[in-house]
This record gives C-alpha cells, sequence and structure tokens, in this order.
C-alpha cells in the first residue's frame, strides 16, 4: 500500500485503523474543533502581519528620512 509507506506504517496497521473505522469502533474525531484552533492561529498570525507590517514601514519612513543630502 502507498499510503501506509507515504505515512510510515506498516500495510497491517492501516489495515487494522481501516476495519476498526468502518466498525465505528475507531473515532477519528479530534477531542477539539481544530477550526477554532486554526482560527485562533490565522488570528495570531494576521496581528503579527499588521506589526510587523508598521514596523517596515517606519523603517521605509526613516530610511527615506536618513538618506536625504544635508542642505
Amino acid at each position: 500500500m502507498n499510503i501506509a509507506r507515504d505515512l510510515g506504517i506498516q500495510n497491517s496497521v492501516l489495515r487494522r485503523w481501516v476495519t476498526q473505522e468502518r466498525g465505528g469502533v475507531l473515532d477519528l474525531r479530534p477531542n477539539r474543533p481544530l477550526r477554532s484552533e486554526a482560527a485562533a492561529e490565522v488570528e495570531r498570525l494576521q496581528r503579527e502581519l499588521r506589526r510587523v507590517t508598521t514596523e517596515r514601514d517606519i523603517l521605509k519612513k526613516a530610511l527615506g528620512y536618513f538618506a536625504k543630502d544635508p542642505q
């Protein structure tokens, strides 16, 4: 089985998981909703992006100020 090899597990392990899932024995649902975890990560990354963008803009302005010829 290519899938088992891709996952780095034995074929027998994958077969057992499939059998358990089909029989309703194996519960593959996460304990916490992944969606809320992903949403929290997206929110954190958006905050970080705003902060870094602001820092970049400040540095661009400072570079423009210091790059001017003193007259």
